[in-house]
This record gives C-alpha cells, structure tokens and sequence, in this order.
C-alpha cells in the first residue's frame, strides 16, 4: 500500500498586514481576530509564480527527506491558478525545474479547497494502479493572481503557499475512507471573472456549515469509528469563523481542531497539508480526518490512520 511519508510547505515571506488596511475596508480588531482569523495575507514574490512556490516546496522536502528527483515516478499538482494559463501544464514545468526523469508521469488536477483531498485520492489511486513507488503531490493556488485588492470579501482572506506531500510505500499513514460531493448549481458563489475572483461569503458560508457535517458523520459511519477515536479533524481553513462553527456543529472539542489561518490566510488547496505538516510525525496522532470545502462549490473528507 501507498503511504504518506512526509509533508514539506512553502509560504512565501512577502504579506499584507489585515491591521494595516481597518480604515480601508472598516474593520474592527474583533473581525479581523474572530471571524478572520487572519492577521496578514502571504504574497509570493514579483518573480515567483506557481511552478516556482511548487519547486520551493520540494527544495524544503529534501531538508526533511532527501528524494532523488529521478527516482520519482508520478509528480502531481493540484492548482486552479496555473503559470501560463495552463500551457504547458505546471506540473511539467515542475518536473523540469527538480530534473525529474523522463519515465516520471506528471499531471495537474484543477480543483481549489477540496483540492488536497481530492489529489491524494487520485495520486494513491493511480500510483497503485500503474505499480509506482515514489510520489509527489503538490498544492498550490496563488490566488494573488486573481484577488482585487479592494474586494472585501476576497482580499483579506487569500495567501499564497504550496505543499508536497512525499507518498511511497513505507509512508505510515494510509487512507482508509474518502467522500466527495459537487454542488456544481451554486457554484457561481465562488467563480474567477474576466481574470477576478468573485465570492459570495454568506453562500458559501452557508454551504459549508450545511454540507460538511453531514458528510463527516457519514464518514465515520462508513469507517466505523465514533468522532471521540479521532485525534484530529482537520478542516480547510476558509475562515477562523467557519472552523469554529463546523467543530460547534460536530461537538467537537476545540483542542482537536486546530486553525492555523493567523500568518498567511486561505491557502485554498495547501490549507489542510499545511496543516497536516505540524502532526505527521507527531507519535501521539494515529487518526485524522480531513476534509475541504469551497471552490465548484465541491467537498471532500477522508481518514487517515498511521
């Protein structure tokens, strides 16, 4: 069985200060701390684009657990905000930049924040299939690319980041359930329009305090594993406001549902991996689920167990 073996991020150093930018929008330090939860907004670099925040990724991965790059079979990268509108894909370029070999398999899958989940599904699903060993799924979705930086609803909320996650067959935590659901209808709530993001925060707000728990506690139904079993849920971190209502709406006790939005936002799909990073080799961890919302409007949760 394929495995996750390791978890390595990037966060770029460049930001937004939220305190910065009260008067502009009106905010009060109570919002910004309560149903933020987001102090400053990170922003990569004038030079940076995807590929790049990806690469980056990887080199902070070697530091951890050094990966021959010709050794990787399959190179994944979940992004919806790709460098050169999509062409060639980013994973090649990815690929490219690390010198993976010409044998290694990469694509992109364009989801958003149910995007980590989503990714592991499909990279473990295609690994195990085609009988490949070593993998890497990347996160990364610069929203700064498409953020106004005068729309309330979106400029206060999004950062900048990418993830890889390192998957082989000694990876101790293996997936055992996943669930994904797509509410394409309503997806106009969150859409990229004439090169802008459009958010309707009460939609999709609304979606997600509806939508998620129920897909949750059909989770741990199907697993057969009560909600007290689980060490952690990590939820996408859309907005402080947002995890504290779904850890309230599954009575859940705050110390498992940790939120880690304060230093650089939403990081769309790099939010759970990033998340994720600070228990992988935590021993006392040995159950988590995840789960992603947002963007298609589409959901996902999954349970890993070490």
């Amino acid at each position: 069985m394929i495995g996750l073996h390791a978890i390595a991020s990037y966060v770029p150093e460049g930001s937004i200060s939220n305190y910065d930018r009260r008067e502009q929008f009106g905010l009060t330090d109570e919002f910004i701390a309560a149903k933020l939860g987001v102090s400053k907004v990170s922003r990569m670099g004038a030079q940076e684009d995807t590929a790049a925040l990806c690469v980056e990724a990887f080199r902070r991965l070697q530091r951890k657990r050094p990966v021959p790059a010709g050794e990787v079979d399959c190179l994944v990268v979940c992004t919806q905000n790709p460098d050169g509108h999509g062409i060639p894909h980013t994973s090649a370029v990815v690929h490219g930049e690390i010198g993976a070999s010409e044998r290694c398999a990469a694509f992109d899958v364009s989801l958003g924040c149910s995007g980590y989940v989503y990714g592991l599904s499909i990279a473990l699903a295609f690994m195990q299939a085609n009988g490949l060993r070593q993998g890497l799924l990347f996160t990364a979705d610069p929203y700064s690319k498409i953020v106004d930086p005068d729309d309330k609803n979106t400029a206060l909320l999004f950062g900048d980041a990418a993830t890889v996650t390192l998957l082989r067959p000694d990876g101790p935590w293996l997936a055992r359930e996943f669930l994904f659901g797509t509410r394409g209808k309503e997806g106009a709530a969150l859409n990229n329009r004439a090169g802008r993001l459009e958010m309707n925060g009460r939609a999709v707000f609304n979606f997600s305090a509806t939508a998620v728990p129920g897909q949750v506690a059909q989770l741990l139904e199907r697993a057969g594993v009560a909600a007290g079993d689980v060490d952690l849920f990590l939820f996408h971190q859309g907005s402080r406001y947002i995890v504290d209502t779904l850890a309230r709406r599954l009575a859940l006790p705050a110390a498992k549902v940790p939120c880690n939005l304060a230093e650089q936002g939403n990081t769309v799909s790099s939010s759970i991996p990033l998340l994720f990073e600070r228990y992988i080799d935590d021993p006392a961890v040995r159950r988590v689920l995840m789960s992603g919302f947002g963007v298609g409007l589409s959901w996902a949760s999954c349970l890993l167990e070490r």
